[in-house]
């Protein structure tokens, strides 16, 4: 306790946390520590060969994390694999966090691919310091190359009991011409010792004992701290502002005008009014004493009920086509039954439990600003801070602190762009604090969407036809607000890259107008789409008296390579992925179907009473997943998903253990959007404020169980973050339908209570 001020943090250590669990100090711990602020790292290693990995002369490697840490362990992950491949031992490994620069190359830690995008670079990022290590002792001992090893921090020498520690071989190796990545040679396989295996939570113990400093725990001398009054619809303005009763606040030293924003938003502060105080309470106090009218514009037409009906006329419309297999008009002439369903999906806000947060430093006297800030996409932070400042990007400096959640939200700038300004025009540090209702209001929400569904079935009981429009506000429109139309890199996320083995497909992507800022969320449009489609697939099953399982190792196709052309589309925009290393390979997702179901008992469920499953499965992000869900009523006589069956095929897995957390966090956020939904509109603005409009899953509503299975693939690696998230509901949702007999067509429904 300091200054007699009892903070979440000293509540924490109080609780002697620090002494429980396992002793994990020695692999490096937290990044930060609650006397020292994020930094740059160290430049006292000798061995630098790149950026991320240095090592001194005490054999001490340091490992530079240039993506950040939202709880979905990345540095629990990266770590592990550099070691492996350098053949340290953990318990010579500090992780430090990386500042945002582009020396780091893309330091966007979002689209699931930390692991997937960068698994063989950080692989020769560690080779390059080995083989230059190798190189050294093998002229000590005068033998070639090929006879040395590196295991536990030596340097060994095949067949003798000879080894150089790292540290003895560090001065030397510095003096070498550093290797091209691409000419070192990388371990077998099989001398990665823990990649693929349960690896401990490397920051643990520091989350337990309050050691690790999220983004609102930062704090520097001087500091002032800001909230902001946002305009409460998307690009309003102030029309009147009566400052005076903010200003009797005490602790309040200032009111300040925010820029007001301009289409395309892109990450723009808000706009709106900032209270400038000595602490958050007079920040808050003087913000709600702030006199404010305000001039809406044009989105304050914007109401949830009304879009939702212009959205799904527009679903019931042609579209513009972007994919075609075959003649569907002609194909449903010939069928013996038609098959229609539409689906419907609200905007979803993202909620992490750390608002957004950041504190800037401008410095008046050299022009310099120094940022810290809980981002997944620090460049960006710095970009639009400079933006805003009006400086060059090099004199921009942004730290990285841990995220309190995530979810696509920290990836955005407007957070950053808000505390610089304010930093320069009041020549002092300050940190803009958001409310959770701040957060509520003013996010980059998940878009909505509207389908409508047809499927033709022949007399044979097959289906021939399939008919999908889908109509969302592109995420493009933030960016550019004349776009109004999905294109293809929108749809092969659960539309263009559906491998379904039917003769005949077409989908058209729908126009919606845009109204608000949108943005990425977990899964991104895959939440919609493969709601919709894996529920109507459903249907299907049904409708045929088809088993679900049956119908689907039926519907998906068994290649394991399928082109543009196969798909019936022009191109696939394959998550940044060539189609060459990462083929749409549907035989993969029926695997993945096949494993879900025999883990489950699928064939068993009939003999439960007041109990069913469903099932789903989708790709995404490169990896492939299945879901079965089994849902009961509780005590109350309400529905519980009380038992959960998921199986991944990401490729090759760094850490199985941070791989199944993100799994049950998928079931956990999947059955949240389902029976909770998202935020509504009216007048334009949200009307939704906190955690009692927004729900989140409660304890009693969790599931019993939730069974992982991750395929032992040799694969190269998918992503693991977000498509654990699109099958899960619409497999709760099947489950439902096979209890009850109601099909739920939406999230939120009063069907599912």
């Amino acid at each position: 306790m300091k200054n007699n001020t009892f903070t979440r943090r000293t509540f924490i250590q109080g609780l002697g946390l620090a002494t429980a669990g396992l002793s994990l100090g020695i692999f490096g711990g937290s990044a930060y520590s609650e006397d020292r602020l994020p930094q740059t790292p160290s430049t006292d290693a000798l061995l630098k060969p790149n950026v991320f990995v240095h090592i001194d002369s005490t054999g001490l490697v340091t490992y530079v994390c240039h993506r950040s840490e939202m709880g979905q362990g990345i540095r629990s992950s990266l770590p592990y694999l550099i070691a492996d491949e350098l053949g340290a031992d953990m318990a010579k490994v500090k992780i430090l966090q990386a500042d945002g620069d582009k020396v780091y190359g893309d330091q966007n830690t979002d689209g699931s691919k930390s692991i997937r995008s960068i698994y063989f670079k950080m692989r020769q990022v560690a080779a390059t310091a080995r083989e230059m290590m190798i190189e050294v002792a093998a002229k000590k001992w005068k033998v070639s190359k090929d006879q040395c090893f590196a295991e536990n921090n030596f340097i060994h020498l095949k067949n003798t009991h000879k080894k150089f520690s790292f540290g003895e071989l560090i001065e030397e190796a510095s003096l070498l011409p550093v290797p091209a990545l691409e000419t070192v040679k990388l371990r077998a396989d099989k001398e990665l010792k823990r990649v693929g295996k349960d690896l401990p939570l490397i920051d643990g113990i520091d989350y337990t004992n309050g050691k690790i400093i999220f983004g609102a725990d930062v704090k520097i001398p001087g500091m002032l701290v800001a909230t902001i009054t946002r305009p409460p619809v998307s690009g309003g303005k102030i029309n009147k502002l009566d400052d005076k009763k903010a200003l009797k606040i005490p602790g309040v030293k200032k009111i300040l005008r925010m820029p007001e924003p301009k289409e395309p938003f892109h990450f723009q502060p808000w706009g709106g009014v900032a209270v400038i105080a000595e602490n958050t309470w007079a920040a808050i106090q003087g913000r709600e004493a702030l006199e404010i009218s305000w001039d809406h514009g044009k989105n304050k037409l914007y109401n949830s009920v009304e879009y939702r009906k212009a959205l799904e006329k527009s679903a019931s419309s042609q579209g513009s086509v972007v994919r075609k297999l075959g003649d569907v008009e002609e194909a449903f002439k010939n069928c013996e039954k038609i098959i229609e369903a539409d689906y419907y999906v609200p905007h979803l806000p993202h909620a992490p439990m750390e608002p957004p947060v950041c504190l800037a430093h401008y410095k008046k006297e050299d022009g310099t600003c120094e940022i810290w800030v809980p981002s997944q996409n620090p460049q960006a932070a710095r970009t639009e801070a400079a933006r805003v400042l009006g400086i060059s990007e090099d004199k921009v400096t942004v730290h990285v602190t841990f995220l309190g959640g995530g979810f696509g939200r920290k990836s955005k700038a407007d957070f950053t762009s808000e505390a610089a300004y304010i930093s320069k025009e009041i020549n002092a540090p300050v940190r803009v604090q958001w409310t959770r209702e701040d957060d509520i209001h003013n996010d980059y929400l998940n878009t909505v969407n509207s389908q409508k569904f047809m499927a033709g079935i022949d007399k044979k009981g097959k289906v021939i036809a399939w008919k999908h429009r889908t109509a969302f506000p592109p995420i493009r429109s933030v960016f550019d607000d004349k776009v109004k139309v999905a294109n293809i890199s929108d749809l092969n996320q659960g539309v263009a890259d559906m491998a379904l083995n039917i003769p005949n497909i077409q989908t058209e992507a729908c126009e919606a107008e845009h109204h608000l800022r949108i943005g990425w969320l977990r899964s991104v449009y895959n939440i919609f789409h493969a709601f919709g489609t894996h529920s109507f697939l459903d249907e299907i099953a049904h409708s045929l008296k088809k088993d679900p399982r049956d119908f689907l190792l039926e519907i998906f196709r068994d290649e394991k390579s399928l082109s543009p052309k196969d798909l019936g589309v022009e191109s696939v925009v394959n998550h940044g992925a060539s189609l060459e290393e990462h083929p749409v390979n549907p035989h993969r997702l029926r695997e993945v179907i096949k494993k879900v179901t025999e883990v489950s008992g699928w064939k068993n469920r009939k003999k439960f009473k007041n109990r069913s499953f469903g099932l789903a499965a989708h790709r995404s992000f490169l990896s492939y997943v299945g879901v079965v869900a089994s849902v009961t009523k509780n005590t109350n006589n309400e529905l519980w998903v009380d038992e959960v069956w998921i199986c991944i095929d990401a490729g090759i897995v760094v850490n199985t253990e941070r791989v199944r957390a993100q799994m049950e966090g998928s079931v956990m956020n999947g059955i949240t959007y389902l029976k909770y939904g998202g935020v509504t509109h009216k007048d334009g603005a949200v009307e939704q404020s906190n955690f009692d409009g927004v729900k989140l899953l409660m304890m009693p509503e969790i599931p019993r169980k939730i069974h992982v299975e991750i395929i032992n693939s040799k694969e190269l690696p998918g992503g693991v973050g977000e498509p654990g998230l699109p099958p899960v509901a619409p497999a709760v949702a099947n489950a439902i339908f096979a209890l009850t007999g109601k099909r739920l067509r939406e999230f939120a429904s009063k069907d599912f209570t």
